[in-house]
């Protein structure tokens, strides 16, 4: 990504945690992200949170006893999720990095997490081909992605059909509830995830 886009996500590092799903502040939009994502881990695993921003999913997920490595390309974004590990009490490990092509070793996670990423990139079949390359045998996929009523993001169906060209399942989930984002939303939110 540019330079212009690192600059972008630096500026709002301060303030991102202000909405609801970004924080996850109110206790019933974090435990509904909590009930949402963590049955859908194996046990101990180590998980790549890419893009990862202020760190409010790691911090979610390594409380839950996982090892988690956050990529976000914003100094300032890992900064703060920095300080949201340590206030928390939890080991996640932090990088400034590209998303699109983070410095894992090939097979080496269980699961690739990822909130809002993937459509942010110009071609995102290719990300999702360095992604899948980063799991282990049995390794999952966990997408949460949406198309806003700006025209933004990746429809299920897109996303559905990127994943299947490198995966052999991709299951959605539609995130409508009110409980994720902290009121009523009008658009397409989801979550995607491919077992296999």
């Amino acid at each position: 990504m540019s330079e212009d886009a690192r600059r972008c996500w630096d500026e709002q590092a301060a303030t991102f945690d202000e909405a609801a799903d970004h924080g996850l502040r109110d206790p019933a939009v974090r435990r509904a992200w909590s009930d949402l994502l963590l049955p859908l881990l194996p046990p101990a695993a180590v998980v790549a949170d890419l893009g990862c921003g202020t760190g409010t999913l790691s911090v979610l997920v390594a409380e839950a006893g996982h090892d988690v490595h956050g990529v976000d390309l914003s100094p300032r974004m890992v900064d703060s999720a920095r300080a949201k590990a340590a206030a928390a009490g939890v080991p996640a490990h932090f990088r400034v990095g590209d998303a699109a092509d983070p410095a894992f070793e090939p097979g080496s996670v269980d699961v690739v997490l990822a909130r809002h990423v993937l459509w942010a990139f110009e071609e995102p079949a290719d990300v999702l081909g360095t992604w899948t390359h980063l799991l282990r045998p049995g390794g999952r996929l966990l997408l949460v992605e949406g198309h806003w009523s700006t025209g933004a993001g990746l429809t299920a169906a897109h996303l559905t059909d990127l994943v299947l060209r490198h995966r052999g399942e991709a299951e959605v989930t539609r995130l409508t509830a009110p409980a994720y984002w902290g009121g009523p939303v009008d658009d397409e939110r989801y979550l995607l995830v491919s077992r296999r």
